[in-house]
């Protein structure tokens, strides 16, 4: 049933968002601060050894969440989505301390931050899994489309935050990247403890403990697999054909498809499997899994393109590419903050269809336009592709987000809403390591090519060029992805074998930059033809949605209680699964233009 009280929720709706602009935030603070944080805890990021603590620091908390999200909303649908929602805010405060609190240096202190991140990646599952349920139960059918927008506004506008945040707080001290959290979560989980109630009906069932065995499992195999396939394994660029790796995502699969199984023969599964029988649910995760395999890689790729070359080839330190990386990716921010409350707005009124299908194709023509600008770009242009990616992904996100939670009967929400998150930061992970291993791919064709010659242009000994052109493409792609210019500490005593101008050529700002930038476009070409095929079929997806029609102020499920509402999948509790197989077969929740 929707809120008690005229303004309930809202403050459901404030609270949330505050939770999701804090989980973001320190997501994307942690990576555009990492430069700081390896050197904070004397941390190499060019040893081969310590690849795997960058990674992790990097996607632990991703990956932990994506596993993790389901369940939680599982456990909302039956204990509680405010309970879980409470537990999650605390959880992720107390990591914020300890995640501060870290000690010793090297590969100890990293093992503590990457053992925190993954706790506090549980209470970013908690929070994801059950905020966006809890707006659906506090808002009527007619609004939720601009209550989740907000949500999902500042979701994303978050990560763009926290690049900021992180680039101002990780020259000050890296320590402060964890604090800033602190208040922000103590008020968020008191807040949380004395206004938010639970107005959604509970179901009591049991738990599937196989079905969350094996889901985890598997996914982890998964995701851990993709993880180490990005990085270097014996003469090759990349890790695919290592045997771990290979068994890790056979196995993995093979582990989901008894999940499947599973979830078919008990009695109250982890995945409600018969939510897919709903176009608009099915078709609706199928194009934000898309947009969101076209996307995730994004944010790392612009980052590394900023600070590893455009940056430096403009007269910037490498010391100071993290904070100006966040700012001038701002457009896309504005584009987002412009788009999103709008589609949300009018997606309410006039159907979600338009919006979804219209934010897809701009999404995919932004990255058509990106594959053809310079790597050495004009910013106006860089920028002006930039509000478009924004716009393109403000239209998508609220409609898609409402025309799922739509779609799913009130009781089953909690379930609907983690089978989605999971979904999303699934494809994050995945997408992270498509985006890399194309890259890297595309890097490995002529980056030693280019390497060798560069040096031994500037007198470098052709022995000491041959070797340094053999570095892994990942930590080159490292190297600019951390703001680092690796070639003093790769030179080493050879420096002082060549001319003193040279050498301070070779290791000023530019050296490096050229020297990676025709490799880098070739990897970016790929990359980029991915996310446009990508995005181009969640377009097509969201044309086949359907959904549910508009529902205008003063209809049944508009404002009214909810026993008075019209039983469909829209609709809020009571409805039962006679109402939903009888809502497939009439069309209810999988016709019409939404």
């Amino acid at each position: 049933m929707v809120g008690d009280g005229p303004h309930y929720k809202w403050i459901a709706l404030s609270n949330t968002t505050l939770g999701m602009l804090m989980v973001m935030i320190n997501q994307s603070i942690v990576l555009i601060a990492l430069p700081n944080i390896f050197d904070g805890i004397k941390l190499n990021p060019l040893d081969p050894h310590n690849t795997s603590y960058l990674l992790w620091m990097m996607m632990g908390f991703m990956v932990v969440t994506a596993v993790l999200v389901v369940s939680f909303g599982r456990l909302g649908d039956m204990f509680g989505r405010v309970r879980m929602y409470n537990m999650g805010f605390l959880l992720f405060t107390v990591c914020s301390i300890l995640l501060s609190l870290t000690w010793g240096s090297g590969s100890q202190a990293a093992l503590w931050l990457i053992g925190w991140r993954i706790v506090q990646g549980i209470g970013s599952a908690l929070i994801f899994a059950n905020s966006t349920a809890i707006i659906t139960d506090a808002f009527p059918v007619n609004q939720r489309g601009t209550a989740l927008g907000i949500n999902v506004i500042a979701g994303i506008a978050g990560g763009f935050i926290g690049l900021i945040l992180g680039g101002v707080l990780g020259p000050v001290g890296w320590r402060w990247i964890f604090l800033v959290s602190v208040p922000v979560g103590i008020f968020g989980t008191v807040w949380a403890y004395l206004k938010l109630k639970d107005t959604g009906t509970r179901q009591p069932a049991t738990i599937d403990w196989w079905g969350n065995l094996t889901f985890a499992v598997g996914l982890i195999s998964i995701l851990v697999g993709i993880t180490y396939g990005i990085q270097p394994y014996g003469g090759s660029t990349t890790g695919w054909g290592n045997p771990w790796v290979i068994g890790a995502l056979v196995g993995g699969v093979i582990v989901m498809l008894l999940f499947v199984w599973i979830e078919t023969r008990v009695e109250d599964p982890l995945f409600r499997l018969s939510l897919f029988r709903i176009r608009a649910f099915t078709a609706g995760n199928l194009a934000s899994l898309l947009t969101a395999l076209g996307r995730g890689g994004l944010q790392f790729i612009l980052i590394i393109w900023l600070q590893g070359i455009w940056l430096p080839l403009h007269g910037y330190s490498f010391q100071d590419t993290p904070l100006w990386a966040g700012i001038y990716m701002i457009p896309m921010t504005v584009g987002l903050l412009v788009a999103a409350p709008i589609s949300g707005i009018l997606s309410d009124r006039f159907g979600s269809r338009i919006f979804t299908v219209a934010g897809a194709l701009l999404n995919a023509l932004s990255f058509g336009l990106l594959m053809v600008l310079p790597v050495n770009f004009p910013y106006w242009a860089f920028a002006a592709i930039l509000v478009l990616n924004g716009l393109g992904a403000g239209l998508f996100a609220s409609p898609n987000r409402a025309q799922i939670m739509n779609a799913i009967p009130g009781r089953q929400r909690g379930v609907g809403a983690g089978m989605t998150a999971t979904f999303q930061n699934a494809a994050m992970v995945l997408s992270i390591g498509i985006f890399f291993s194309l890259i890297v791919i595309g890097l490995s064709q002529n980056l030693p090519s280019a390497m060798y010659s560069g040096l031994t242009a500037q007198g470098v000994p052709s022995a000491s060029a041959q070797s340094i052109s053999q570095l892994p493409p990942l930590a080159v792609l490292f190297a600019a992805f951390l703001g680092y210019n690796p070639m003093q500490q790769l030179l080493g005593p050879v420096l002082h074998q060549i001319p003193a101008d040279k050498a301070g050529y070779l290791t000023g700002r530019s050296f490096f930059p050229h020297l990676v930038t025709g490799p880098f476009q070739d990897g970016l070409s790929v990359a980029f033809w991915f996310a446009l095929a990508a995005c181009l079929i969640a377009a097509l997806a969201s044309a086949v949605t359907g959904g549910v029609k508009p529902v205008r102020a003063g209809a049944p499920g508009a404002g009214a209680p909810a026993e008075h509402e019209l039983p469909s999948p829209v609709g809020d509790e009571p409805v039962s699964a006679a109402d939903v197989v009888d809502s497939l077969r009439t069309g209810t929740g999988t016709g019409g233009d939404n």
